[in-house]
């Protein structure tokens, strides 16, 4: 009976994927920004556990006073609209090609020789779930840069080929997560370049590194941190600023500053400080929806944690191997 009922669930789920996918191109520009205020303040009306999550998450960061003059309800309701923006440009760029796409996507350099050098020799691209990320890569093969990605596997094995095809449609490949490392490892190496999302949690393991993030410790992936010291090639950061008239600005940073001697938790941490500042300027484009502090430390210094934390032994013992 649950089989039938999941299969059944996720038929459903790929007709309105795929309704989205047809009609999403249709959609003129001027209408997807309200379209998509609609669609965000349904789901924020009906997705109770990602708007507790969200709300829960934006109270602890306001209450460390990184987040200030922030309603948490309101800008939560306004995360929803952002990402189902987000979701429905997914589809909507199929419009998009590289001699139309800076009609709706700017780009903006802080140091135009990295970026020019970082495409020639090869780098490690990092941005979190924040505004268009989507939108940026395809934007970034539009315009030369063919980028290695990882997708994870849907849930519903029915959607995967479908998010697959429109990730790659500006010339990037898109790979699998079994077996990433060794894959990302050739292509850097061979002067390719990749790119990675860097701001979800990762369970306590070897793939895993802590970083403070608002304050808070939580475990992140430490796959860039691993394959700059493997490669010794440039992290460059990029994030996705949304514009209120639908369009985007990409801002792509100077490269990570790193020295010798940085270990893979200084580096992660570095990483993270980068976009931080980002995130507290205008923090409604961040996935607040998610479970970004799934463990509290025993040791907290008096920081409030979200209801969802957990604290564990494990994450214990995994603290003190990293504590380095």
């Amino acid at each position: 009976m649950k089989k039938n009922l999941k299969k059944i669930r996720h038929q459903i789920e790929w007709f309105l994927v795929k309704c989205i996918e047809l009609l999403a191109p249709i959609i003129p520009r001027s209408f997807i920004v309200s379209f998509s205020k609609l669609i965000g303040r349904l789901a924020f009306a009906f997705d109770t556990r990602g708007r507790v999550t969200g709300i829960a998450n934006a109270k602890c960061a306001i209450d460390s006073g990184e987040l200030t003059n922030c309603k948490p309800e309101q800008m939560i309701m306004k995360s929803y609209e952002l990402f189902s923006r987000g979701t429905i440009d997914l589809f909507w760029g199929r419009t998009l090609n590289k001699n139309n796409y800076s009609d709706f996507i700017q780009f903006e350099f802080e140091d135009t020789l990295a970026h020019e050098n970082a495409v020639k020799q090869g780098a490690i691209w990092i941005t979190p779930h924040y505004g268009n990320f989507e939108w940026l890569s395809l934007a970034m093969g539009f315009r030369g840069t063919h980028l290695t990605v990882i997708a994870q596997d849907f849930r519903n094995p029915l959607l995967t080929n479908i998010f697959r095809a429109a990730r790659a449609r500006s010339g990037h490949e898109v790979i699998s997560s079994r077996k990433a490392v060794i894959k990302l490892l050739k292509t850097l190496k061979k002067g390719g370049n990749t790119a990675l999302l860097t701001d979800l949690n990762v369970k306590p393991s070897r793939d895993a590194i802590p970083v403070e993030c608002f304050s808070r410790i939580t475990s992140i992936t430490r796959l860039h941190a691993f394959l700059h010291l493997k490669t010794g090639l440039p992290i460059i950061p990029a994030i996705a600023l949304p514009c209120s008239d639908g369009s985007y600005l990409m801002k792509i940073l100077k490269p990570i500053e790193l020295v010798t001697t940085s270990t893979e938790k200084q580096i992660a941490q570095k990483c993270w400080d980068v976009f931080e500042p980002f995130i507290n300027h205008f923090p409604a484009p961040w996935l607040w929806m998610y479970r970004h502090w799934r463990y509290e430390p025993n040791h907290n210094n008096n920081k409030c944690y979200p209801f969802y934390a957990e604290k564990s032994e494990k994450f214990e013992n995994w603290l003190r191997e990293n504590s380095s």
